[in-house]
């Protein structure tokens, strides 16, 4: 009887909470509501505020054709999100002492004959300052000296880390995953998943078609699939050092090259993770695109606030500004909340 009575008093004080939480946001919500309304948003939001959701929403379709609704565990491609996966990994065994993030990738990838193999180190594919175009081809630049955003780099990380954990990287990441409960999150090529929404670009007449090639990317750098109660899980263990040691994400963290970005105009890289200059401790995380999915994960460490934007049309491709509008007006949002009343 009295463990019935701490249940329904447990229940109770859980409810009021939430209530309070969601009273305290209204205008927020109310706010973003016009947002996705204002711009024909088509696909999910969740924001948390530490274990609570503050705004949770789905709307639009998975399937244009048929007009069938999207729901709050539908499956995305997650596009560029998918690095900080991978770098994650690839930190992991850095804190077993299998990787030494200045180590030289010949050491791991024997088979590459070029003379930059020498040269370019595991830091520098993270931070995309290697200067690889094509594995059969010159280096860009001085490896170390500029910025190049490279999907190529990402998949030479898999492929280091498939000769270390003597596993392929579907099986690794498959168990790292099952590992983390993060049930909705899959390698591209593990077809377990069964919620995977039809993705949709813009044409040059203006009109949404169905996008066949969402999964072409290599998945290191940007084919994973999730949904947003598994990004948001994935923000919840990351930044509270449950997948690496707190010295190994200020590795993460830390500024290691500038670039002139298509929505950011000037935006910093760490390994995995993107931030304007200063501001890791306010808004940190990373866009994603993959054809026909525009997606944002981002953490607000002052207010413990984590933003999930996952959408299935890609419009106005001539200008990513335009395509990610609903993003960084939400996310501009969400910072001015952290700048208002994060610490509350």
């Amino acid at each position: 009887m009295k463990f019935s009575i701490l249940i329904v008093v447990f229940s109770f004080l859980t409810s009021c909470h939430v209530l309070a939480q969601t009273k305290k946001y209204a205008d927020l919500t109310s706010k973003i509501d016009s947002i996705i309304e204002n711009n024909s948003f088509n696909g999910v939001v969740l924001l948390t505020k530490d274990s609570t959701a503050i705004y949770s929403v789905a709307t639009g379709y998975c399937d244009l054709e048929k007009k069938t609704p999207l729901t709050i565990n539908d499956q995305f491609v997650i596009g560029s999100i998918s690095k900080q996966i991978t770098a994650v990994l690839i930190l992991r065994e850095y804190e077993k002492g299998k990787i030494g993030l200045e180590d030289k990738i010949n050491h791991y990838l024997i088979d590459i004959k070029e003379p930059w193999s020498k040269e370019i180190t595991i830091h520098q594919l993270l931070t995309h300052t290697h200067g690889i175009v094509a594995l059969d081809k010159p280096l860009e630049f001085k490896p170390g000296s500029q910025f190049h955003y490279s999907q190529l780099g990402y998949e030479l990380l898999a492929q280091i880390l498939e000769k270390v954990t003597a596993k392929t990287f579907k099986k690794l990441t498959t168990e790292f995953f099952s590992e983390y409960l993060l049930k909705n999150t899959f390698h591209p090529d593990y077809k377990r998943y069964k919620h995977l929404v039809k993705g949709y670009e813009e044409s040059e007449s203006g009109v949404l078609e169905f996008t066949p090639n969402s999964l072409s990317n290599y998945a290191a750098a940007g084919s994973f699939i999730s949904n947003v109660a598994d990004l948001n899980k994935w923000n919840q263990l990351l930044y509270s050092g449950k997948l690496v040691k707190k010295e190994t994400l200020e590795l993460m963290e830390t500024k290691y090259a500038t670039r002139i970005h298509p929505v950011f105009d000037t935006i910093e890289y760490g390994y995995g993770l993107l931030f304007k200059d200063g501001e890791q401790n306010l808004e940190i995380g990373a866009f994603g695109y993959a054809p026909g999915f525009v997606s944002a994960c981002y953490f607000y460490p002052q207010s413990n606030m984590n933003l999930i934007i996952l959408e299935n049309t890609g419009n106005s491709l001539d200008d990513f500004k335009k395509t990610f509008k609903v993003h960084t007006e939400i996310m501009q949002l969400v910072k001015n909340q952290t700048l208002n009343n994060g610490n509350e």
